[in-house]
């Protein structure tokens, strides 16, 4: 029987998230490496990449860099925040992590329970003389409530840094939602929807502080003697560069795919009580980056974790995307804010979420397949 995964195939071997190019496609790219003799600190690949991706994603300027926590770091650094920093408990690690690399106290605040995004109706109770900045999730790649986030800011004098590891590509009344915030951080990880391997990048608004961005991320350099800023190695290589640049080129075939598989899981759990999946309203153009299917326990026979259990044996890795809350991990649990009586809503949707495997090599025997095992949990426990 094969095992059916977000990312992986039944051989444990890392399938990416846009459609995979034939390896004869990538066969040229390298040549032209090998031939430039250029290998990193920003080559040819580099700023053709750049270029694309601003272009595409419609911003002003993208700084890449190897991998998205260090571009997340970089981004705090680059705005100078300190003291404390208001975020969300429904992410993956990295978002907090971030901040705690550069000695910032994270403060939790409560999600929506509609969109699974930072609710800004519980930001301004967590403002303290300490805070510096919010750093709001676009949640599955469905945007964050930008205007009300930005009023609170600029009503508080507060820096807005996005992780938008999931939004790449996301649009909300045909603009990119990356242009909102101070800045915004993407991730191109190998399970994301467009990636290069491993990497990522910081959506900057102007070039001043892209400037200060390219130094932080290549030690500090300004110039071949001059060092101006405490900075780190964050460069995206060459290699990655250039994979990215193949994966633009079958990107929009892949978000295609991947929407098709996603109204197949809509339409056939529609019937299933006590069910439901996420949906982006009619202003957004998503990128279908996830399938989060919620269990409603008062509805639906079998827990979460007793679904995830069911599909696991049948060689189905669904993913319980975010569990545990961040907040819950030792070394965030004590502070004040993670305390569940405070996150009711991401205590609990993190009790009900089992994300769907959804990418473009998933076939629709194994779609209908990952289904069937939805209909008859409902069907026989119900019986």
């Amino acid at each position: 029987m094969k095992k059916i995964a977000p990312h992986y195939d039944n051989k444990n071997i890392l399938v990416t998230s846009p459609l995979l190019p034939p390896l004869e496609e990538f066969i040229p790219y390298l040549e032209n490496i090998w031939q430039s003799k250029y290998l990193t600190n920003g080559g040819p690949y580099h700023q053709a990449l750049e270029a694309a991706l601003a272009e595409y994603l419609g911003v002003k300027h993208i700084c890449l860099f190897s991998n998205g926590t260090l571009a997340l770091m970089t981004a705090l650094q680059a705005l100078r925040i300190d003291g404390e920093v208001i975020t969300t408990p429904y992410s993956f690690v990295a978002t907090s992590h971030s901040l705690l690399w550069n000695g910032i106290k994270p403060v939790f605040v409560d999600i929506d329970p509609q969109t699974c995004n930072l609710d800004p109706a519980k930001i301004e109770a967590a403002i303290t003389p300490k805070t510096s900045a919010i750093m709001p999730v676009h949640c599955y790649g469905l945007p964050c409530d930008t205007d009300a986030i930005q009023r609170i800011a600029d009503t508080y004098g507060l820096r807005v840094i996005y992780d938008a590891a999931h939004a790449f590509a996301v649009k909300r009344e045909g603009v990119s939602i990356l242009n909102h915030g101070d800045l915004s951080v993407l991730s191109f990880h190998a399970t994301k929807v467009f990636n290069t391997f491993e990497g990522g990048a910081i959506i900057c608004p102007d070039e001043k502080i892209k400037r200060r961005i390219d130094y932080l991320k290549n030690f500090g350099f300004a110039d071949e003697t001059t060092v101006v800023a405490a900075g780190i190695n964050g460069k995206m290589s060459e290699f990655q560069a250039a994979f990215g640049m193949l994966q633009l080129k079958h990107v929009d075939a892949a978000f295609g795919v991947r929407q098709r598989i996603y109204q197949r899981y809509a339409e056939a759990l529609a019937v299933v009580p006590g069910v439901s999946l996420l949906q982006a309203d009619a202003q957004t153009e998503w990128n279908y980056a996830y399938c989060p299917l919620f269990i409603h326990p008062e509805h639906f026979p079998l827990t979460r974790d007793q679904l995830y259990q069911q599909m696991k044996d049948a060689g189905i890795y669904a993913r319980r995307y975010f569990y545990p809350l961040i907040s819950q991990f030792p070394m965030y649990k004590g502070y004040e804010s993670s305390h569940p009586d405070n996150l009711p809503v991401a205590s609990a949707t993190s009790q009900q979420v089992l994300c769907l495997p959804i990418h473009p090599t998933l076939t629709e025997t194994e779609q209908v397949r990952i289904i069937d095992i939805v209909l008859a949990a409902s069907q026989t426990a119900a019986a």
